[in-house]
């Protein structure tokens, strides 16, 4: 039970750490659809510069286990994953009522094989929770996971089923308390929102916030009832950088390890955070970004490393590539080595990019209180609360025998390549984009065209509180949520019986 689970770093952070690398070849033949900004063809990227960069080599590489309808059941709803596992783009147009209320069709349309792309990448997290409480490993690391928008009863975000909760949920059963860290440019409100009532998980988010997507994320949303202060934001504008976001990331997340004390931690590494995202509008080096991971490894506590956003997908590999290496102590060339996906990173082929000179709209004082703020939240907590601890749930099972079994790592690189040299403009309904396309020269980066433009508004923000919880009990949680319309974000939280 949580042995090393409170350790604080000490030393030099040298020590090597075992990792555990989940990955499914399969996952990058997803495609959401033409001029869709979600692109699961990044994992395969990812893998691609992993195995030239000779990282594999360095790690245990596994084959997710698909989740089962009760694994997702844990936290989502079955009529929900009933509806996921059976629509299929052929069946949608005689579903219209179902794909309202449920929130899927537009950010988060139907496609081939929706119902396994969300098995593998929520099989990859649960299985890297899993192998975290076993011991076998000090880091698991699932690129294909952290889709954090996902609500108990819809879609959101582009996210069909939330991984990242039904982790944690994972991981309570063996560690007292576990803290979720987002570094995604969104809000991480899927996840706030299924913990905002317990002392238990300790949420963090990191994002932009002001007439951005989910809209939710306020400094002053601190958490509910027992999870009073158990929920910690910090909203930002535009155009921040490694120095100014490290100046809230580390002291921030220091004194949460100091007074939290979790046993396990979840770090969400969306790279939509980087600079020159196509939807995004910070300006984080891949080396700032990872800053984040490094500072997270140092404490030496249970670590499951998940994707999350990132569009501008070349950027999103070199991010990935570069984060697994700091997860295995490993410092990587900046020249990249010659592989199937070489074209991709031109004219320069280099894993670094230099961020851009946009301006850096949050001032000193704005950081200032911002800090000064969380760190007075942080103050009225009681030092890592103690909770009464039931008999221990059973593990998620999953066939011993494939579990441990080593992916067969060669993929097609023939397969198709996830680019649209001429893509539509995509317009979601809530998480909406407006680009404006140019032709791209053949030399150029194969991703295809630049974002120019980017409006991404939402009009509602989520309640506070849910009206006529519906409480399903899951090993010891009370997981509630209000099922709102297609405009209406439900509200769906976690609770814990003593």
């Amino acid at each position: 039970m949580e042995t090393g689970g409170n350790s604080l770093p000490s030393g030099s952070d040298g020590t090597k750490r075992k990792v555990f690398y989940f990955y499914d070849p399969e996952v990058g033949n997803y495609y959401y659809g033409q001029g869709h900004p979600m692109k699961p063809h990044r994992m395969r990227m990812t893998h691609a510069l992993l195995a030239h960069y000779g990282l594999l080599q360095n790690m245990q590489v596994l084959k997710p286990i698909p989740a089962r309808d009760k694994d997702l059941c844990r936290f989502h709803a079955d009529d929900y994953v009933s509806f996921l596992r059976g629509i299929t783009p052929e069946t949608q147009q005689d579903q219209a009522r179902q794909l309202k209320r449920f929130n899927v069709g537009e950010d988060c349309p139907v496609f081939d094989g929706l119902y396994s792309f969300c098995q593998t990448y929520a099989g990859g997290s649960v299985g890297g929770a899993v192998k975290l409480n076993h011991g076998n490993c000090d880091i698991a690391i699932n690129w294909s996971g952290g889709l954090h928008h996902a609500k108990k009863c819809e879609a959101s975000g582009f996210c069909y089923v939330n991984d990242i909760v039904l982790a944690i949920l994972e991981l309570l059963k063996v560690h007292e308390r576990v803290l979720y860290v987002d570094i995604d440019i969104h809000h991480g409100d899927g996840v706030e929102e299924a913990f905002y009532t317990t002392d238990r998980v300790m949420t963090v988010s990191f994002h932009k916030f002001g007439d951005y997507f989910p809209g939710t994320g306020d400094v002053r949303d601190i958490g509910h009832a027992s999870g009073k202060y158990y929920s910690l934001n910090v909203p930002l504008d535009d155009g921040i950088d490694d120095e100014s976001y490290q100046s809230l990331f580390k002291p921030i997340m220091g004194k949460v390890m100091e007074v939290f004390r979790p046993g396990a931690v979840i770090l969400q590494c969306g790279a939509d955070s980087l600079s020159g995202d196509r939807l995004g509008c910070f300006n984080l080096s891949i080396k700032g970004h990872a800053e984040c991971v490094r500072y997270m490894r140092s404490f030496n506590v249970p670590l499951l490393l998940l994707g999350g956003g990132g569009y501008t997908i070349r950027n999103v590999a070199r991010c990935w590539c570069y984060e697994t290496g700091v997860a295995l102590g490993v410092e990587l060339e900046d020249k990249m080595p010659q592989h199937e996906y070489y074209e991709y990173f031109g004219p320069d082929y280099t894993l670094h990019v230099a961020p851009s000179n946009m301006e850096n709209k949050n001032s000193r004082q704005v950081l200032d209180d911002i800090r000064a703020k969380l760190l007075d939240n942080l103050s009225k907590l009681q030092h890592a609360p103690s909770v009464p601890f039931q008999e221990r749930p059973p593990d998620t099972e999953f066939p011993e025998a494939d579990e441990d079994q080593n992916i067969d790592q060669r993929w097609d690189r023939e397969s198709e390549m996830d680019v649209d040299d001429q893509r539509k403009p995509f317009s979601g309904r809530v998480k909406r984009e407006i680009f404006e396309t140019e032709q791209k020269d053949a030399a150029n980066a194969r991703e295809g065209e630049q974002a120019r433009d980017m409006d991404a508004t939402f009009t509602e923000t989520a309640s506070l509180k849910a009206s006529n919880p519906v409480p399903i009990s899951m090993d010891g949680l009370h997981i509630n949520s209000e099922q709102g319309n297609a405009s209406k974000q439900s509200d769906g939280r976690a609770d814990m019986d003593s």
